[in-house]
């Protein structure tokens, strides 16, 4: 049904002649909507209904489909393409078509990649009559989970949270060197926990920052590509981090909360490395901060929109003292600020001199907008999800095992080679595919792979660090050249050249890079086996030094430049930092 509904809207809201012109004036559906979207739209949704009209007869025949079955499948499968084709790009659709194909052709290809091959009734029974295939379990927590943590982030957006957070960061670090970056740096950060797209995150806070940034002396390549480092993090932040991170928890049978605290060291240590790269623009620049005349005043501005606050901490706090789930836990903060945005309109209206009921329809008004948007948000995520179980379905008739063994002898048992191989695939697939699609793609590929083959190397590796480590570098794929989505939504709001942009985002998220590398050695940085607060201290203390080292050893900038045998220091200190058990023990041998 979820996928029905988001079908439906994808050909109704998205169609296929976007110049067609025409005198028709709709208010629900675009004016370029024609003969052809709707029977799209109409076939697609009954498509995808059809396990639901006919659930009884499938479960009695599963293995033996029917032509009728074959054929509705085959129709769900073009028309879901065709949908994320026109919502999230070309990308997905050819690699979803690559791996059809190479499950009904693998036997014909040469040794090296030879698969069994499967025939069209088994693969469009896996595909469309099963849980193993579009049904499987990325979609599933899409309709049960995602979908309400988007629509919670929508309703913060339209309620006016998004610019208080920007305004509440600049009246703490306006009167720093880079103040209006550091702004940036933390209200992305504020944003990304509830939003959870990147690509969101910079169109929706870098339309105040960006322009800040430049005015105070930062060149427009350097702010886009701050606000895109800082936008794209905002998937890292728990409590949210995105769709993926639900998807994770299903994957590894773990509550939610066990990926949160898992993923927040990490994360903190991205944004301090990012917090510092903000200042050393700062230094090479000779910036100082901003005027007072120029700061808003924190207290003004904090009290002027705690209650956005509100709903984020029952969030917080039903996730994390209540322990409830996610779903319950994000629909008591929605509805919490749901009666927000009621009183919130009211009290506006009468400070104004209008009438109460005038309040109470402004936000009737605005919470429908936020469904509106809550809903074309969504659209992206579930089509993604959809297509990326055609992905994880041609894995598990068999071709995982394929991959084990390719990444095993492409590796030659090197696990650094290995590690590498797989942050390479993470950043190249990730390349104009959403970041939930492509963390389900890479960690259905390769994720099992990683733990196998570093288990018989003698390495024990944490199933959630393999997850982790994909779901880190397929964020990072948002800022890969040349295809870098939020770099290119950045530039256009910079004015600045889209690839330079990318580059220069991709340079800011190398201190990002390492951290994946570092937690799969040294297993504290994700608080396994950390059971006291001074540890987890410890932990972060010692994880920051090494990211701020590392931060001025790729920058070339510490008090001053740095000379060359300087950087050769911070280097050292980095390594020591993040993987201090090189300092006590000998790394083991991973090769053959």
């Amino acid at each position: 049904i979820h996928l029905a509904f988001a079908l439906l809207l994808v050909f109704c809201a998205f169609p296929l002649r976007k110049q067609r012109p025409t005198t028709r004036d709709s208010l629900i559906l675009p004016p370029q909507f024609g003969p052809v979207d709707l029977a799209c739209a109409i076939i697609a949704c009954v498509s995808a209904l059809y396990i639901v009209l006919d659930y009884q007869g499938i479960s009695e025949r599963q293995g033996l489909p029917l032509v009728r079955d074959v054929v509705l499948g085959l129709i769900l499968m073009v028309t879901l393409l065709e949908a994320a084709r026109r919502v999230v790009g070309i990308a997905l659709p050819i690699l979803c078509g690559l791996f059809v194909l190479y499950a009904l052709y693998g036997n014909h290809m040469p040794d090296f990649l030879a698969f069994k091959g499967v025939s069209l009734n088994r693969l469009m029974g896996q595909m469309t009559m099963s849980t193993e295939g579009i049904y499987s379990i990325p979609l599933d927590v899409s309709a049960s989970i995602v979908f309400l943590f988007v629509l919670f982030g929508a309703m913060l957006d339209k309620a006016g949270a998004g610019e208080y957070f920007i305004r509440l960061a600049l009246s703490l670090l306006g009167r720093f060197r880079g103040g209006p970056a550091k702004a940036a740096v933390l209200g992305s950060g504020l944003t990304g926990m509830v939003s959870g797209s990147s690509i969101a995150n910079v169109v929706t806070t870098g339309t105040f920052t960006i322009p800040l940034m430049k005015r105070v002396g930062y060149p427009a390549t350097k702010a886009a590509a701050i606000e895109v480092a800082a936008g794209i993090d905002g998937q890292l932040m728990p409590p949210v981090m995105g769709a993926a991170a639900f998807i994770m928890a299903e994957y590894l049978n773990v509550p939610y909360l066990a990926v949160v605290k898992a993923a927040v060291i990490p994360a903190v240590l991205s944004y301090c490395g990012l917090f510092y790269i903000t200042h050393v623009e700062a230094c090479k620049l000779g910036m100082q901060g901003m005027s007072r005349d120029e700061i808003p005043r924190f207290r003004e501005v904090f009290f002027s929109g705690f209650h956005y606050m509100l709903p984020m901490i029952v969030l917080i706090l039903e996730l994390v003292w209540f322990r409830h789930s996610p779903q319950l836990s994000v629909l008591r903060a929605i509805v919490v600020l749901a009666a927000i945005i009621v009183v919130q309109e009211s009290v506006s209206a009468r400070r104004t001199g209008k009438s109460v009921w005038h309040g109470l329809k402004e936000s009737g008004r605005l919470l429908v907008v936020s469904l509106e948007n809550g809903g074309k948000n969504m659209v992206s995520v579930a089509v993604a999800t959809a297509c990326a179980g055609i992905i994880v379905g041609v894995v598990t008739l068999g071709l995982g095992g394929l991959i084990t063994e390719f990444i095993d002898q492409v590796s030659s048992g090197n696990i650094y080679l290995m590690l590498l191989v797989t942050a390479i695939a993470c950043l190249i697939i990730g390349m104009g595919i959403p970041t939930t699609a492509t963390y389900i793609v890479v960690a259905s590929l390769t994720a099992p792979g990683l733990v196998l083959i570093a288990g018989n190397h003698g390495f024990v590796m944490p199933l959630i660090a393999a997850h982790l480590f994909c779901f880190y570098f397929g964020i990072l794929a948002d800022d890969t050249p040349p295809v870098g989505l939020a770099s290119f939504a950045a530039a256009a709001v910079a004015g600045s050249e889209p690839v330079s942009t990318s580059l220069q985002g991709f340079r800011y998220h190398v201190r990002t890079a390492i951290l994946p590398f570092a937690f799969v050695f040294n297993h504290e940085l994700l608080l396994i086996n950390v059971h006291s607060v001074l540890h987890g201290i410890i932990v972060l203390v010692t994880g920051c030094i090494g990211v701020l080292a590392f931060v001025s050893a790729t920058q070339g900038w510490f008090a001053t430049k740095n000379r060359w045998y300087e950087t050769i220091l911070l280097l050292v200190v980095t390594v020591c930092m993040l993987r201090p058990g090189i300092l006590v023990a000998s790394p083991p041998v991973f090769s053959r």
